[in-house]
């Protein structure tokens, strides 16, 4: 087997001119991700043999992978990125009205005006963490840094093991620290909401690190009163072991580089197949309105890390849709996130991934009684890994077996920890 060989992840802001791209020894190739002014735009895979790259190479491969997002910004038609499951084409529309992008004068000038709106909701953001106080001071220290300020950064310490978190955050004036004791990321998330006095709530994880734009970008993003919760991008803060580009390339928690509104239309075109509300973004950079948990309640205790394994974010992202408010992905607003670094501990996150999104899919519909829910779990994920059993049996590929496999037992762990804990939980607001 060849060794993996990582990636370099290079972040190439544009306004200061474009480069000749070095060679990178020891490395397969460049992640290269272009910024204008703090905006991202597009980013592209360049393998080693391509490199040195002249600049007028680069420019070429910039044009065309920053058009889809340019379009989306500043045409009012054409370029806006396809629902996710909702078009049998998500790219169809990419190069529509390209001649009307061409003709707008000095285009990326007028992206960054687009952007200088300033917002003003007031915004707490929310770290819930366990024993991990290495990865939280880079966030902390990143979370200073910010160009718009939060009112209050709350740090969640979730039935710690030792004293570290709380020492390192005495050390931070600006950080505020609050004790969870019953363990569960549902659990702490609900105790920071309920310690909380922003208008927004905003989350990310230890182990990810924002952009200093990140609270302008998701406070832009409720600018219509009916958006309750916002996404945005997430992108690979490192790409350095094969665990974490296999991640990156397989469940990336991107969604792309154009803004996205979910709506009841999408809602209600996705019901009957089970509404992939997990195409929404990632808990590492969500934002909600504290009202939203007024109206649909808190997050739902039993999923999520230290309970059902994940999928508490989508899960409240699905009752905001199906109320009838909106949800929208705004990749502006960014964090950078640190993946798992070893195989191990990424077959144990795709287990974890299975068992909540399965546990999720019954909690949905013993709420609603959208039967999707059920279509999904008992049709659509029996068909997907029965195909990519036999493809990974035909191919004596026993790695990929062995990943089948697991999260196959997955699914089955969370049909089972939702039987064991179906009555374990008092009923949310709108469950009374």
């Amino acid at each position: 087997m060849n060794e993996f060989l990582p990636w370099k992840v290079l972040h190439l802001e544009l306004s200061d001119g474009i480069p000749l791209l070095p060679a990178t020894p020891n490395y397969q190739g460049l992640y290269v991700v272009f910024w204008w002014r703090g905006i991202p735009l597009a980013h592209q895979e360049i393998l080693a043999d391509q490199l040195p790259m002249p600049a007028t190479q680069l420019r070429n491969i910039i044009l065309q992978k920053i058009a889809p997002a340019l379009g989306d910004r500043l045409l009012e038609q054409g370029f806006k990125a396809a629902l996710p499951d909702v078009s049998q084409n998500p790219n169809q529309n990419q190069l529509s009205n390209l001649q009307d992008l061409i003709a707008l004068e000095r285009p990326l000038k007028q992206l960054e005006e687009r952007f200088s709106q300033p917002a003003s909701s007031s915004v707490s953001v929310i770290i819930c963490t366990r024993d991990r106080p290495d990865q939280l001071v880079k966030c902390l220290f990143a979370l200073q840094n910010l160009s718009t300020p939060p009112q209050e950064i709350i740090v969640v310490d979730n039935a710690p093991s030792s004293d570290a978190t709380r020492q390192l955050v005495a050390e931070m004036p600006a950080v505020r620290y609050v004790l969870e004791p019953k363990p569960g990321l549902s659990v702490a998330r609900n105790t920071g909401i309920h310690h909380s006095t922003g208008e927004i709530i905003a989350f990310t994880d230890d182990d990810a690190e924002v952009h200093p734009d990140w609270i302008a970008r998701l406070q832009q993003g409720f600018s219509d009163p009916k958006v309750m919760a916002v996404t945005g991008l997430v992108l690979p803060a490192e790409l350095e072991t094969e665990a974490q580009f296999i991640f990156e390339k397989n469940n990336s928690f991107s969604q792309g580089y154009r803004a996205l509104t979910f709506d009841s239309k999408f809602f209600e075109t996705m019901k009957p197949f089970g509404v992939p509300v997990w195409r929404i973004g990632a808990g590492a950079n969500m934002a909600l309105r504290k009202k939203a948990f007024e109206l649909v309640g808190d997050f739902d205790e039993r999923l999520g890390a230290g309970a059902s394994g994940c999928s508490e974010d989508s899960e409240l992202w699905y009752r905001l849709l199906a109320e009838g408010w909106v949800c929208r992905y705004e990749p502006a607003a960014v964090v950078y996130h640190c993946h798992r670094r070893d195989l191990a501990g990424l077959k144990h996150q795709m287990f974890q991934y299975m068992r909540g999104h399965v546990a999720a899919l019954l909690v949905q519909f013993d709420r609603y009684k959208h039967w999707g829910n059920l279509y999904r779990l008992y049709v659509i994920l029996p068909n997907y890994y029965g195909k990519l059993f036999l493809l990974a049996v035909l191919k004596a590929s026993f790695p990929k077996l062995k990943q089948v496999l697991g999260e196959i037992t997955g699914c089955i762990s969370g049909i089972i920890f939702y039987l064991q804990n179906r009555s374990s939980i008092k009923p949310l607001k709108n469950d009374i």
